[in-house]
């Protein structure tokens, strides 16, 4: 968040960014949220995609787990318990055992539970937030302003906003760096399986680690996706796990009604099928850009211990956010370490180390998402590009130090 020594991204105009930006976003939603019925001004519900998971967890409390893939049935459910919610319909995308935690909030009324579900999420953001800034020496005189940004952060706002449970993911892979850093790799792959949940965000990850040979974290990986999912074998039975996995087998003719505004997408992806209108070029194209990102990520991993475990790290959160086949804006809350990391990396930064345009990129993977919704006219989501951008110019960096590890250094991931 602080970026460049020198240049115009200074501590004092970043204060001022961050201060403009959370009074902009937050006075509006507070605005647009004070109606008194559960609409908002512009017609919408209130709390978004937290209804699905408070009609999931009706679901689980009712031991109903033959229709947790089924939108009629989940959206008569939905109406029944918050008559408001008539005719909203969503995707069921969650494995079975996300129905299960999601029963105690069902247990509660609507507008409590959606009220505690906000809680959580911003003390899961703001605790993960804080450990990260304790752990970056170099950003400690500048907790204000990074109190500021962290308010403001684009990310945290839309998982508020759309009431996802990207919180868990940040949570995730926050307690994931402090686990490698500390090597315990093990358990860093038993946290890194919990994304099950949202498994396309375990993607970069099992492809970094597979390449880079780290086999204790994909073992602890795999052990506690499959746990997850035998959770829900054991509640429900086989036949939902299989529904949820046929579900996923044919998600892509499932898109539209999973990505009905693509602009609030942020992912390779949907960023080549903006541009080009032929399904097979977008999505060859997605794969090629998708190996290329990778392959920069994975170059980064193996130059331990030259590269630091922050700037690996933050190239893997990146990674993550761009292979993802399906990343909405509220998912870019889990950049929130990498921001503060390399904010970080950039202030150690002696002057004789090349790191120029790293800080305005760092800037503008902040600031970007913003311009979303213009991406319905320009069809360029600019967030993507500025990603991109910022992941290959850390690979360059990376590339002019040289220290390629011995296959004994860096344990920790072995």
């Amino acid at each position: 968040m602080i970026a460049e020594r020198s240049g115009w991204l200074t501590s004092k105009r970043l204060r001022a960014h961050g201060l403009l930006l959370a009074l902009a976003l937050w006075s509006l939603y507070i605005w647009t949220l004070a109606t008194p019925g559960l609409r908002d001004r512009n017609g919408n519900f209130k709390g978004t995609d937290f209804l699905h998971l408070y009609t999931i967890g009706s679901l689980a409390i009712a031991h109903d787990g033959a229709d947790l893939y089924g939108m009629g049935a989940q959206a008569s459910v939905a109406a029944e318990r918050v008559p408001e919610a008539a005719g909203i319909r969503y995707l069921p995308l969650y494995p079975p055992q996300v129905s299960i935690a999601c029963a105690p909030l069902a247990h509660l009324s609507y507008r409590w539970a959606l009220a505690l579900w906000w809680a959580l999420s911003g003390a899961i953001y703001g605790f993960s937030c804080y450990a990260l800034w304790r752990a970056c020496p170099h950003l400690q005189d500048y907790g204000g302003t990074v109190l500021l940004l962290a308010v403001a952060f684009p990310g945290f706002f839309n998982l508020i906003a759309w009431g996802q449970t990207s919180a868990i993911a940040l949570a995730c892979f926050t307690l994931l760096f402090f686990l490698l850093r500390d090597r315990r790799g093990f358990l860093a792959g038993l946290v890194l399986g919990c994304l099950i949940f949202k498994p396309q965000l375990g993607l970069a990850a099992a492809v970094v680690f597979v390449a880079v040979g780290a086999w204790k974290i994909v073992g602890g990986a795999v052990i506690s996706a499959a746990a997850q999912l035998l959770v829900g074998v054991a509640y429900y039975g086989v036949e939902p796990l299989r529904k949820w996995m046929e579900t996923l087998w044919n998600v892509r003719s499932l898109l539209p009604a999973l990505e009905p505004r693509p602009y609030q997408t942020h992912c390779l992806r949907t960023f080549w099928s903006m541009i080009v209108p032929w399904h097979g070029l977008s999505f060859g194209l997605y794969v090629a850009s998708a190996v290329l990102i990778l392959g920069a990520t994975i170059a980064l991993w193996k130059r331990r211990p030259g590269v630091p475990l922050a700037m690996r790290f933050s190239a893997l959160l990146l990674a993550t956010v761009l292979v993802s086949p399906h990343l909405t804006v509220y998912d870019l809350v889990i950049l929130a370490p990498a921001i503060l990391m390399l904010a970080d990396w950039l202030i150690g930064q002696s002057g004789g180390q090349t790191v120029r345009g790293i800080g305005t990129l760092l800037y503008l993977v902040y600031v970007l998402p913003l311009l979303g919704p213009i991406t319905r006219w320009t069809h360029v989501q600019l967030s993507v590009v500025a990603m991109s951008a910022l992941l290959l110019a850390m690979w360059r960096w990376s590339s002019k130090i040289g220290a390629v590890a011995s296959p004994t250094s860096d344990s920790l991931v072995r």
